[in-house]
């Protein structure tokens, strides 16, 4: 890891203050170039169901596989919009928790902090971040399964069929705007992902599974790249044996104490 950020670690863990938040705290200074790696785990927290647990009710006899693929809207275009509109109707009714609040405070406090997200749900963006790169795309927004051009709410709003028609091609539907089983990530999002992993000094997972490819390999490049590299989950994943700090908490009750205890720290 960088000199002056080893150096502030290894004076936190030798504090009073121990423990891993606080050696974290410690790491996260006014020059620090910090990236957060949020998953599925930090909206949990908000009350919107993990990818998997989101069949619920009429929804409970299909799997997400079937409903969240280019062949599954190929085959039944208004089964998969209805199933995003239920899904939609949830995320609209969440809010940012504590977590997401105080990763808006950290931005004031490093001299650069980015989210990278797996999430779909843009709830970072709700409560005020304003560096968020979204890997895997925003159900809120739609764009024509033609031409991939954005369509407008305006345009939705006004639409009698299910799913709306496409303003940009005669044979388009709207879609959401997320990465499906079999696509790719967009392209520009994990190239940029990828150099603010390779020039943060300290990187921290929040609340991902360490599982899905190619998101899951953003830490080790970080770590690769000399950074420190936490992981704030209630649960080991395959990336806590990889990590220097690992804070075994939920995402808003960790990153509410690591706030805390950088507010509290002389300046």
């Amino acid at each position: 890891m960088p000199v002056a950020v080893e150096k502030a670690c290894q004076e936190g863990a030798g504090q009073v203050m121990s423990g891993a938040a606080e050696t974290l705290a410690r790491c996260c200074k006014p020059s620090t170039r910090l990236v957060i790696l949020s998953g599925s785990g930090m909206s949990a927290e908000s009350g919107i169901p993990t990818f998997r647990d989101a069949q619920t009710g009429l929804w409970s006899r299909f799997r997400p596989e079937d409903l969240a693929t280019p062949e599954a809207f190929a085959r039944d275009p208004e089964r998969v919009w209805r199933w995003y509109e239920h899904r939609r109707d949830g995320v609209r009714a969440a809010r940012p928790h504590a977590g997401h609040r105080a990763l808006v405070d950290l931005e004031t406090r490093v001299a650069r902090l980015t989210i990278v997200t797996q999430n779909v749900d843009g709830l970072h963006q709700r409560s005020g971040s304003q560096r968020v790169l979204e890997l895997h795309g925003n159900m809120l927004r739609s764009i024509c399964s033609v031409s991939r051009k954005p369509i407008s709410e305006t345009w939705l709003s006004t639409a009698e069929d299910v799913p709306p028609r496409s303003p940009h091609a005669s044979e388009g539907l709207a879609r959401p705007d997320v990465v499906w089983f079999g696509e790719s990530l967009p392209e520009h999002a994990f190239h940029e992902a990828v150099g603010e992993v390779n020039n943060c000094d300290v990187c921290i997972a929040v609340g991902t599974s360490a599982l899905v490819q190619p998101a899951a390999s953003l830490p080790m490049i970080a770590r690769e790249a000399g950074a420190l590299l936490a992981e704030i989950n209630p649960v080991p994943t395959p990336l806590s044996d990889h990590v220097d700090v690992f804070l075994r908490e939920p995402a808003g009750r960790a990153l509410t104490q690591l706030l805390s205890i950088m507010q509290a720290m002389p300046g």
